[in-house]
């Protein structure tokens, strides 16, 4: 099952309604995936600052027991439930991740300059609410929602997986051959915090742009090297892109006007969209990448 969304912002006007439209487009997939739920957030940058999204249980005080001693190395820290999203000046990231590594109760959940991770367990209208999802703003965004048919429900098995900075994937599907890539990967030096498919493809994109790949080129690679029935909804610092493999049996829905594109699982995750009466409105087609960037 599961349920994908994803947007795409081409107007700067709606920036600040990003989060909303995400949050209404992931409630109508809960019976898609209702054990639990994620999404990543692009937002603004802090020039010569990196974002790392901290996780730990609920009730965790982040001031108190963390933070409090990084006193002077971080530049500003947003609470969202479980989670916290860190601004960090470069050259103090070191010493920073050294401090968080030495709090066992806390996880890096992702990095980079613009992205956010936010996951957990439960509802997915539920957990959005529980983040705030609503109240966040910028260019684009992908969700999740997860029926968990192969594993346990866990928080680590929570999708978008994050393999690179700025770097998420979020799968509705199955690889067959993901632990045999994963041995692979590994002797690249990725490594990988759970046995999640998912995670293996999101590293198979991460290698593949590491050696000089662009995204379209890696989307295209994954196609020779990843065996399965999928579809991949990927986001980077600067856009997202859509992959369903040669088969494409996992429904998959697009949507274009001239103020944003959309993904969803099912044409019931578009319907609210501003708009959506106008948009070209069509199935992505089998083996073919498809990408929207920033310029």
């Amino acid at each position: 099952m599961c349920g994908i969304a994803g947007i795409f912002l081409k107007d700067g006007t709606l920036e600040p309604q990003l989060g909303g439209l995400l949050a209404g487009m992931l409630a109508p997939l809960c019976d898609r995936g209702p054990d639990s739920a994620g999404f990543a957030v692009y937002g603004e940058a802090m020039p010569g600052h990196c974002k790392l999204t901290l996780r730990a249980p609920h009730g965790f005080d982040f001031f108190a027991r963390m933070l409090r001693a990084m006193d002077g190395a971080i530049a500003s820290c947003r609470l969202h439930d479980t989670h916290a999203v860190i601004s960090v000046p470069r050259d103090r990231e070191a010493a920073v991740l050294a401090e968080i590594e030495k709090v066992p109760e806390v996880d890096i959940v992702g990095g980079g300059q613009r992205m956010a991770i936010f996951k957990e367990v439960g509802r997915p209208d539920k957990v959005a609410s529980r983040f705030g999802l609503e109240r966040m703003a910028g260019t684009h965004a992908v969700a999740h929602t997860r029926m968990a048919t192969e594993s346990a429900v866990t928080t680590n098995g929570a999708h978008p997986f994050t393999t690179g900075p700025d770097q998420c994937l979020v799968h509705n599907g199955s690889l067959s051959n993901h632990n045999a890539v994963r041995r692979e990967l590994i002797r690249h030096g990725l490594a990988f915090a759970t046995d999640n498919d998912s995670e293996v493809a999101a590293g198979f994109l991460t290698w593949k742009m590491r050696e000089g790949a662009s995204l379209e080129q890696a989307m295209a690679a994954s196609l020779g090297a990843l065996d399965g029935f999928y579809t991949f909804v990927i986001g980077t610092e600067s856009g997202f892109g859509v992959l369903r493999d040669p088969i494409a049996c996992k429904p998959a829905v697009l949507a274009e006007t001239d103020r944003w594109v959309a993904f969803g699982t099912e044409y019931r995750a578009l319907v609210d969209l501003p708009g959506i009466d106008l948009a070209k409105v069509w199935e992505p087609e089998p083996a073919r990448p498809y990408l929207w960037e920033r310029h």
